[in-house]
């Protein structure tokens, strides 16, 4: 049997650390666990059964893995001891037997994007962001649909425009909308990518280095590195979308708190083929994973054992081979999730009553 590893850390540390140790998420702070989290060893989580392929009827079965390291200490640590302690749990998988490993969070995007963690295993690394650009983008107009925004009118935005992620996320957008901002921290980086961009979408493309822009669009897709939340819901116009594929969460908690005429989704849920059992917590529903967990699922069932998704490039073409080597085997994007909740019909039929109600104060 084919088999795969995937590689999780501790994203919210005190709610992460008691998935798997209760009694230290209950009594350690947060500062406590960033420390700690140092000197702790890669941490063996489950096994994976019950992945099976709806084209092939091929069975596959993996591991969860844990990098102790939490996104803060991936940050002040240097470049190397992270580096270590990702390839310290990569051979972890290697000794496991996985055929293919996959980097999630913040292990697939610190340094140069898993290209240093590839040459140090002798399996092949994906970091699973070309299916995440598939299914973000796919949430995001689907979503779009669901609040009766018309996509070839509609201002978009891209929060973290030039990163990894967000320049593909851009690409596709920029096919699809009226108008869309590409929002960042380096003029010069965005700039060039809105040359790049103008000359394959059909959108007007615009640039900015201030989040005062968001008021503006009716459809974010928001995907930095940030470690603390970046979109405040005074930003934010009434109806608008907004679909964060960042983990730790651009979004502020305040947003679902402040604003209940906006719909908040977190990019990238997934099903699963087969009567797949994770066999642990990770905060998502049965049957149910991230994009990124998905691509190494699906590589794994195509037999595609070769580093796939590395560095700080992700092309087109991956991302639509991803998407279409995912969709034969049975992947496809699930239904919504906001805050770790799920997105009913009614939830959307009432955040759409509320923003009309709103957009008619504002006029």
């Amino acid at each position: 049997m084919d088999t795969f590893a995937f590689i999780i850390h501790p994203i919210d540390p005190k709610r992460d650390v008691s998935r798997k140790y209760p009694l230290l998420g209950k009594y350690l702070s947060e500062k406590q666990i960033n420390f700690f989290s140092t000197f702790f060893p890669p941490v063996y989580l489950s096994e994976i059964e019950g992945i099976v392929s709806q084209a092939t009827g091929k069975q596959i079965k993996g591991w969860f893995l844990a990098c102790p390291l939490t996104p803060r200490r991936m940050l002040e640590l240097p470049e190397k001891m992270v580096y270590h302690k990702i390839i310290q749990t990569g051979q972890m998988a290697e000794n496991l037997g996985a055929d293919i490993l996959g980097l999630g969070a913040f292990t697939s995007v610190v340094g140069d994007a898993g290209v240093t963690v590839a040459k140090s295993l002798d399996i092949p690394v994906t970091t699973g962001d070309s299916y995440t650009v598939a299914v973000a983008v796919d949430a995001i107009k689907k979503a779009a649909e669901l609040m009766d925004i018309r996509l070839e009118s509609a201002t978009a935005a891209v929060v973290g425009a030039t990163g990894t992620i967000g320049k593909v996320c851009a690409e596709l957008l920029a096919d699809a909308v009226g108008e869309l901002y590409l929002i960042g921290r380096r003029a010069d980086a965005l700039q060039a990518l809105k040359e790049r961009l103008e000359q394959q979408g059909t959108a007007q493309i615009l640039t900015s280095t201030s989040m005062d822009v968001l008021s503006r669009a009716q459809l974010i897709l928001t995907v930095t590195s940030a470690i603390h939340d970046v979109i405040e819901p005074q930003y934010l116009q009434p109806g608008s979308v907004v679909c964060d594929v960042a983990r730790p969460r651009d979004v502020s908690a305040m947003v679902a708190a402040a604003r209940n005429d906006i719909l908040v989704i977190d990019g990238g849920m997934v099903d699963v083929p087969g009567p797949v059992d994770f066999h642990f917590n990770f905060g998502f529903p049965a049957g149910k994973a991230y994009a990124c967990m998905a691509e190494t699922m699906a590589l794994a069932l195509e037999g595609r054992f070769e580093d796939y998704t590395l560095g700080k490039d992700v092309s087109r073409a991956r991302v639509e081979e991803i998407s279409a080597i995912a969709s034969k085997h049975g992947f496809y994007l699930s239904g919504f999730r906001s805050f770790e909740k799920e997105v009913t019909d009614e939830t959307i039929e009432a955040i759409r009553r509320k923003a009309k109600t709103a957009r008619r104060r504002q006029n």
